[in-house]
């Protein structure tokens, strides 16, 4: 058992952890963006916690490049572009894509039964416009996926890219929900038929769908100018 400093230390960095997610998510889905300045004590109040943990986030997120710190004023998001957002979620796509052509061959019968058992319930969740199960399942689906793949170091860079996908606001994105429930049916017909080409086209087709429809949501919103720059 780790001593209790060694517990606390823990679950501070935890706190920390869950902070900036929730910060790269308000970025990341045009709910705060440059030129605006993120308030500490709102989030802390949003989150229930101190205004020590969203503190270090933040400075967490600034060692990241993601927010900036105004001497006297506080810290803000950081210019975010278009070709910034379509970035992460080209590598996001050949990642996965990767991870998914692997689990093509590892994954089994028994396997591909249960991630369709996974998609029958993000499609249940779907219909129910239930956004939390929709989020749920489709975490679970992929997840699946990539430990299936059985490559932890691709999981792993995977997951730092992930992080920038705004999971918590995927709701107010148009078409999200249906995108999840469509896209998936070409993964799960190449992982049953054990087709790693087709395994990763799908998977790799599925990513970019989804940062094709967070730019057009954020394009919505007037985050950007002509240019593609934050507005």
């Amino acid at each position: 058992m780790a001593p209790p400093d060694d517990r606390a230390l823990g679950r501070r960095r935890q706190l920390g952890d869950e902070v900036a997610a929730y910060v790269r998510d308000l970025i990341m889905s045009g709910q705060v963006r440059h030129g605006e300045f993120l308030r500490l004590e709102r989030i802390a109040e949003d989150l229930g916690v101190s205004v020590t943990p969203v503190r270090e986030a933040l400075l967490s997120l600034r060692g990241e490049g993601f927010v900036t710190l105004e001497p006297r004023r506080g810290f803000m998001p950081a210019p975010l572009t278009r070709q910034d957002v379509q970035d992460l979620f080209e590598a996001q796509a050949y990642l996965a894509g990767e991870l998914a052509a692997r689990a093509a061959g590892r994954l089994g019968a028994g396997g591909a039964a249960a991630l369709g058992r996974t998609q029958e319930r993000l499609e249940r969740a779907a219909e129910a416009l239930d956004a939390e199960g929709v989020e749920r399942a489709n975490h679970e689906f992929h997840r699946v996926i990539n430990l299936a793949a059985g490559s932890p170091k691709t999981a792993w860079l995977l997951q730092l890219v992930v992080r920038y996908a705004p999971r918590r606001f995927y709701a107010s994105i148009q078409g999200w929900d249906r995108a999840s429930v469509d896209d998936h049916h070409q993964v799960l017909a190449a992982l049953r038929t054990a087709d790693a080409e087709a395994a990763r086209a799908a998977m790799g087709a599925h990513i970019r769908h989804a940062g094709t429809l967070l730019v057009a949501h954020l394009e919505g919103q007037g985050f950007w100018d002509g240019d593609g720059a934050a507005s």
